[in-house]
């Protein structure tokens, strides 16, 4: 089970995104995590948790206009900040 939030537009999506998934809170997971999008390039920011935890982890100075947000419920693998999605390759991309 997951549940995932998309933002394209002209503000911020950070804040957009961690209001989106605290509404899926009550659905239960274990982890969640932001892919931003920026004029420097792709942010990926994941924590094991509650949103509250990646709210601390999120760069504040990353302005996104466009942005995914992902939860996880361990299905597969144990819950950690490794196993948080979104995953990018090893390249990063």
């Amino acid at each position: 089970m997951c549940g995932i939030v998309g933002y394209i537009g002209n503000h911020d999506a950070k804040e957009i995104l961690l209001k989106g998934l605290e509404k899926l809170e009550y659905r239960g997971y274990d982890s969640a995590g932001l892919a931003l999008i920026s004029e420097a390039g792709v942010h990926v920011f994941k924590e094991k948790g509650r949103i509250a935890d990646l709210r601390k982890a999120v760069d504040g100075n990353v302005f996104a206009p466009i942005g995914i947000g992902h939860t996880r419920w361990a299905t597969h693998g144990v819950p950690s900040k490794v196993n948080s999605h979104p995953h990018q390759s090893a390249t990063g991309r």
